[in-house]
């Protein structure tokens, strides 16, 4: 009887163990399905943008508005334009123009507050020839450096980064190896 009853304990105990086990397997399973799902677009999507501005003798108001998808948790891609009005007083008379293009970039992740960043982008600059007459041309930029991104709460987060122009095309504005330094805030919807 004692030879029954221990083979029934033993029985007992085996069957619990493996429910349980199947149990916490399938909740491992579930949720691994959960994570494979798609996030709905909208949740996948970026807003966000920066603001630039400089005053005194050279005036510089910059916005740059921006939209992007999350292809992956760590990989994300997208879109931005770019208006900015220039003034410089150094000259007599003074220097005004507006730049305006747009850009593709794309981002990756290396850790949640740090990623890499890469960017193609094209301006329109208002420019001098050697005779002094003006002309507006497109400039050529691809930028790569990195980041760093700050939750600030809810579905908003700054953004830090310092990107290089590995182009360095006669007409830009920026120095040989220069950096090119930004803050901004991103707000997802």
């Amino acid at each position: 009887m004692k030879k029954i009853l221990f083979v029934v304990s033993l029985l007992f105990l085996f069957s619990i163990t493996i429910f349980a086990r199947d149990t916490i397997v399938e909740q491992a399973e579930r949720k691994e399905k959960e994570k494979k799902q798609k996030q709905p677009i909208g949740q996948r999507m970026y807003f966000g943008g920066s603001l630039g501005l400089t005053f005194g003798t050279y005036t510089r108001i910059g916005l740059y508005p921006l939209a992007a998808y999350k292809f992956t948790p760590k990989l994300s891609g997208g879109v931005k334009v770019l208006y900015e009005y220039v003034k410089d007083n150094y000259y007599t008379p003074a220097y005004e123009s507006s730049n305006y293009g747009g850009s593709l970039f794309t981002r990756y992740r290396l850790m949640p507050s740090l990623y890499l960043h890469a960017e193609y982008e094209a301006v329109n600059f208002e420019l001098y020839s050697f005779n002094g007459e003006k002309y507006r041309d497109w400039v050529p930029f691809f930028y790569v450096g990195g980041g760093y991104s700050q939750n600030l709460g809810g579905n908003s987060w700054l953004n830090m980064q310092v990107l290089f122009d590995v182009i360095q095309d006669p007409g830009s504005p920026y120095r040989v190896w220069q950096p090119i330094m930004s803050v901004g805030v991103g707000v997802g919807f």
